[in-house]
């Protein structure tokens, strides 16, 4: 089995991870939705308190915000008719959107794409047309919209390359965001009946690699965002998908090792490392948690399973690792305290309604987005302690992310700008 390093700097080709000034993809630099250590981020605040801007989003996108170089991006989908429904026969403008991150500015907003209202795929009714979140590398921004396409802009908006000839059909609409391995985008297109993942160049968005995804699983639709661990020639691409966790080499595609689950469809969560384990969902119906030790070849499933638990498992927030413990909130708002190394559970209790959004870490303090856009704010810790309770009175189903001292929360019409 290969070595992996537990600490959170090891987890990328980002390293030192979150103490990058960006926060350049879905969940942060590093990854796991671990803020930067000297943020001073604000623990109150209203929708009107400690707001230091606000500004309203046009059209439809559950895409978080990415921060380079003191812009804001994300996406957004524009129905032709005014209205913000699931009609297949309405056109959408798929849009990327650049904000000034001191004013709130928007400073320019195009669009990539044309959905063309006969070609779209019907969406769940917590989903939209643009959910995928951009990633930012080398000052490039990609923007993914599923199979209706893919692309490379520059900072002030330059398209550098388009592709829209990968074509599948995701259950339920878009989902996963991307990662980028070195010079390579690599995103699932887990649509039935033959799910793949698929990495593209950076420099010219050509393919790289196309690697199916064998599974047994009946429903082969999932929605999971990569996650890379290790380094160098132990790097993997952990990707979670209906049936299995798959672990994938980024550089040339193949699979390396991949985990059973069984029935487990519709992943979503993306995984977390420490300690020396991945940890994930397995989805719907009922999902199960699974600890996993990384490394081996071909199925590892009875050899790498550490522990797995099932009451109180999340189907769509990620969790977050602070310090010896695992963080969940499950879909109705139920959190849980697991110790990391053993899957003891430490306490579990009711935190919020329901939750879509991704748990966020900074120091020995965790935030909990829920779907009606409270955030509660608790301990870190073995013994549940709530400090903080924020409602912002918006429906919110993105992910939170920071920018310098401040947090960004997109909700179903505005951008937030949180701070003291």
């Amino acid at each position: 089995m290969q070595a992996f390093a537990v600490s959170a700097v090891a987890l990328l080709g980002c390293a030192p991870s979150v103490f990058c000034a960006d926060w350049s993809q879905f969940r942060g630099p590093g990854q796991q939705g671990e803020a930067p250590p000297a943020a001073k981020l604000p623990l109150t605040w209203s929708a009107t308190e400690h707001v230091v801007w606000k500004t309203a989003v046009p059209g439809m996108g559950w895409s978080s915000p990415v921060v380079h170089d003191g812009k804001i991006f994300l996406s957004t989908a524009v129905s032709a008719s005014g209205v913000q429904d699931d009609l297949p026969t309405i056109d959408r403008s798929l849009r990327a959107l650049c904000l000034d991150a001191k004013t709130g500015k928007i400073l320019w907003d195009q669009e990539v794409f044309l959905q063309k209202g006969s070609d779209a795929n019907r969406i769940h009714k917590k989903n939209s047309h643009a959910s995928p979140t951009p990633v930012v590398d080398g000052g490039r921004i990609f923007f993914h919209f599923g199979p209706h396409g893919t692309a490379c802009l520059t900072p002030d908006g330059t398209v550098v390359w388009k592709v829209d000839s990968i074509r599948y059909a995701p259950v339920h609409g878009n989902g996963g965001s991307p990662v980028v391995a070195g010079d390579r985008l690599i995103f699932s297109c887990d649509g039935p009946p033959d799910p793949f993942v698929i990495a593209l160049d950076t420099a010219t968005g050509k393919e790289v690699w196309k690697t199916p995804r064998k599974t047994e699983a009946t429903r082969k639709f999932s929605f999971c965002t990569p996650l890379l661990i290790g380094a160098g020639k132990d790097e993997e691409l952990i990707l979670p998908g209906s049936g299995n966790i798959f672990a994938y080499d980024p550089r040339s595609g193949a699979e390396k090792w991949r985990c059973n689950w069984g029935e487990g469809y519709s992943v979503v969560p993306r995984p977390v490392f420490g300690h020396g384990l991945i940890f994930a969902s397995s989805g719907y119906d009922q999902p199960v948690l699974y600890a996993v030790r990384p490394g081996g070849t071909g199925d590892v499933t009875k050899s790498n399973v550490a522990w797995t638990a099932k009451k109180g498992v999340p189907r769509n927030a990620s969790f977050v690792l602070a310090g010896d413990h695992l963080f969940t909130v499950d879909d109705k708002g139920i959190g849980t305290c697991y110790l990391a190394s053993s899957g003891e559970v430490k306490w579990q209790e009711r935190i919020c309604s329901d939750t879509s959004s991704s748990l966020l870490h900074h120091n020995g303090k965790i935030y909990a987005l829920d779907e009606q856009g409270t955030c509660t704010v608790f301990g870190a810790g073995p013994e549940y302690k709530v400090l903080a309770t924020n409602a912002l009175g918006e429906r919110a189903l993105a992910s939170m992310a920071v920018v310098d001292d401040h947090f960004l929360i997109r909700t179903e019409g505005h951008l937030f700008r949180i701070g003291e």
